[in-house]
């Protein structure tokens, strides 16, 4: 986890707000808004000063979570200008690393695949375009420029300039 400091934090946001059409009403945008938040309180290193905005982050995290049905963890590492586009049902796991300029839809959910294993969780590179009630599951990476199909449950590697839909998701070459 990168320590960034308030003008990043803000510029962050700001990036994000842009690529959310600058609606700050959106859900995947206050989640992921908050997600930086999250991540911008743990760089205060005093304990004392960063307990009350571990606290305001809590509660307002779980309201995103209820509420909207988006749970982004501070742990996992968001690249720049991801989009959430749908609020529901959007899971991703506190291990997960997602690349820049990755969309994900509603009822995704981006996890661990065995309990010995609770850390395990899936890599993905830029441009992924996640579909509708995908499930990708475990210590698994995805290249960049990957599509993943509607309700897809993806439980392997995918190389770059892919297409994985079905289940178990079978991969196909992205033509050019």
């Amino acid at each position: 986890m990168n320590e960034i400091n308030f003008s990043q934090l803000r510029s962050l946001v700001n990036e994000d707000w842009h690529s959310h059409d600058k609606d700050w009403t959106r859900p995947g945008f206050r989640a992921i808004a908050w997600y930086r938040f999250g991540n911008w309180r743990m760089g205060i290193k005093n304990k004392f000063i960063r307990a009350p905005f571990s606290v305001l982050y809590r509660i307002v995290f779980r309201y995103i979570r209820n509420h909207y049905g988006v749970e982004v963890p501070y742990s996992a590492t968001i690249g720049r200008r991801v989009i959430i586009e749908h609020q529901g049902n959007i899971v991703i796991h506190g291990d997960a690393v997602i690349g820049d300029d990755c969309i994900i839809r509603q009822g995704v959910t981006i996890g661990n695949r065995h309990l010995d294993k609770p850390h395990d969780a899936p890599r993905f590179g830029n441009n992924v375009n996640i579909g509708v009630g995908a499930v990708i599951l475990g210590g698994i990476t995805i290249g960049d420029n990957v599509a993943i199909g509607a309700n897809a449950v993806v439980l392997q590697d995918i190389p770059e300039n892919s297409l994985a839909v079905g289940i178990p998701a079978a991969i196909t070459p992205l033509n050019d």
